[in-house]
């Protein structure tokens, strides 16, 4: 196991906490991708986007295809969407019961270290399964937490990042009561001899996302040195709408 990461800033920024709800991932991609913009520009503050999923299934840039294990008709009969990603990573599941994370920062004023910043997630989400008296971890060469079960790993979060002029994208998924059949479908994230496994699984009991959701958001504050500030949808569209008015007026 790889020792813990400790965070290192001082200085508080403000970061805004929006959750999105049940959202499609085509809908909240193109909604991430106008706080990217508004971010590079300087427009607004960072920013922490939660939400959940129906069942999607993403392939990152470095994602090979065979570890899509189910056919499109599966697929489709099922009710599971596919979707190419330009974050990092490979294969993954998002749907009902996890909470999928989309970190939208500008690390240039945190600190320009991609690995630092993706264990700092793990180290956030870490910490949160603390307080429910579960120990996850890392392991080397594989990116996400992880929980010790008999003689092996299971994964309880994922990690896909992107990185653009040091503004951040696209996030975690942390299960917290997936169904985990969906994962059969895949390979996930490449690694074909380890399962996923979630919160509720773990505690032998029923857990609601609004339990872990704001633990994550806090030691995620905690660890990159934000002030984390719970703002709604409306909000933040109407700050995006203002922006993108403003220059637009200014072309």
């Amino acid at each position: 196991m790889l020792r813990p990461y400790k965070e290192t800033r001082l200085v508080l920024n403000n970061c805004l906490t929006v959750d999105l709800g049940l959202i499609g991932y085509a809908e909240a991609n193109a909604l991430q991708k106008r706080v990217v913009a508004a971010r590079k520009a300087g427009a607004i503050e960072d920013a922490l986007l939660l939400c959940e999923h129906p069942h999607v299934i993403t392939l990152g840039k470095s994602g090979k295809r065979e570890n899509l294990l189910a056919s499109e008709h599966v697929l489709r009969q099922k009710g599971v969407e596919f979707h190419a990603s330009d974050r990092g990573g490979d294969i993954t599941y998002h749907g009902p019961g996890q909470i999928v994370g989309y970190p939208i920062l500008n690390l240039g004023a945190i600190r320009r270290d991609v690995v630092w910043y993706v264990r700092m997630l793990e180290e956030a989400m870490i910490r949160a399964t603390a307080e429910f008296g579960i120990t996850a971890e890392r392991v080397a060469g594989k990116t996400g937490i992880w929980v010790r079960v008999g003689s092996t790993e299971e994964k309880l979060a994922a990690i896909g990042v992107r990185i653009s002029r040091w503004v951040t994208s696209h996030g975690f998924a942390y299960n917290v009561s997936t169904d985990l059949r969906n994962f059969d479908l895949i390979v996930p994230c490449g690694i074909a001899d380890r399962k996923a496994t979630s919160l509720e699984k773990l505690l032998g009991r029923s857990v609601e996302e609004r339990e872990v959701a704001p633990r994550i958001a806090k030691h995620l504050g905690e660890v990159l040195g934000l002030e984390m500030k719970e703002a709604t949808k409306r909000e933040l569209l109407e700050k995006l709408e203002h922006t993108e008015q403003a220059v637009m007026l200014s072309a």
